[in-house]
């Protein structure tokens, strides 16, 4: 399961890649969490799947979707729109493990997945180490993808903080349930909100072939496959594991970004890659009895 989610949670920038020169994104990502619920409500009713059974577990199911989709996806495509390369919106987001880690040691053994230990903060070092070298080769390159201003790093940081948060935050608060119905939710949540953002963007979309492509992926890989997969990662993992495969995400894409658009691969992107598995695999080892 990790490696799956891994895999598709990957293909993010390149569906941005596609996407964003045809569309506003949060037009692009309202009609994503609308298609998205159309999809789950007729698989929820035709396998009868409990929705949440309490107020509360709605509202906590409507904070971590606001968190996970509108903060962190809503943020994300923004800065990129806005301007910010791929790869230095990667490396933003991917301090999140780092603020996952510091939080879990304030609060100790908490419920959320207890406190990091000595070797836990040796991968998590590790990891974003080489996070650092898959990306920096993008510093340099000076493209006008890679401008950066107080708009779209703003935009990225609040990814940052709410990508962090709605992990902390669904690990606390929300009960275990059927990972349909509360996607499900999450998304409404997320929908109702972005909506008026929505409205509120001038530039109309441009359906054109990729953009058809980048939305029909969206929907079906990111949306139903990516966000259950990381719901149910959440649910059964430690936070800080789970966390901490989000370090696979950059390395991961600019693979993909060399299969699919040719885009050179060096050996510092080679050995950044391995030292983001060794520390990943350091964060997510069990520890010995």
């Amino acid at each position: 399961m990790p490696a799956v989610f891994v895999l598709i949670w990957s293909t993010g920038f390149i569906v941005a890649r596609y996407g964003m020169p045809n569309s506003p994104p949060f037009k692009f990502l309202v009609v994503r969490y609308g298609l998205s619920i159309l999809c789950f409500l007729p698989w929820i009713w035709g396998a009868r799947v409990k929705w949440p059974q309490t107020g509360s577990q709605w509202l906590h199911l409507c904070v971590t979707g606001l968190l996970m989709h509108s903060g962190y996806l809503g943020g994300v495509w923004a800065a990129v729109k806005a301007g910010m390369g791929s790869g230095l919106a990667a490396l933003i987001v991917g301090v999140q493990p780092i603020l996952t880690a510091i939080w879990l040691s304030m609060l100790g053994n908490s419920g959320v997945g207890g406190p990091v230990n000595r070797r836990q903060w040796t991968g998590l070092t590790l990891g974003f180490a080489g996070l650092a070298m898959v990306v920096s080769r993008k510093f340099g390159e000076g493209s006008p993808g890679d401008m950066v201003n107080s708009v779209n790093l703003a935009y990225a940081l609040g990814a940052l903080v709410s990508i962090t948060a709605g992990t902390l935050y669904q690990k606390q608060f929300v009960r275990p349930c059927d990972v349909r119905s509360a996607n499900t939710v999450q998304l409404m949540a997320a929908f109702f909100v972005t909506l008026p953002l929505a409205l509120m963007e001038l530039e109309p979309m441009g359906w054109t072939a990729d953009l058809y492509g980048a939305m029909a992926w969206s929907v079906l890989g990111l949306t139903i496959g990516g966000s259950s997969l990381l719901y149910l990662l959440i649910q059964r993992g430690a936070a800080a594991s789970v966390a901490s495969l989000m370090y696979l995400v950059p390395p991961s894409t600019a693979m993909l970004a060399w299969l699919l658009f040719d885009e050179p691969v060096t050996i510092f992107t080679v050995m950044g890659i391995l030292l983001t598995a060794l520390g990943v695999s350091l964060v997510i080892r069990p520890a010995r009895a």
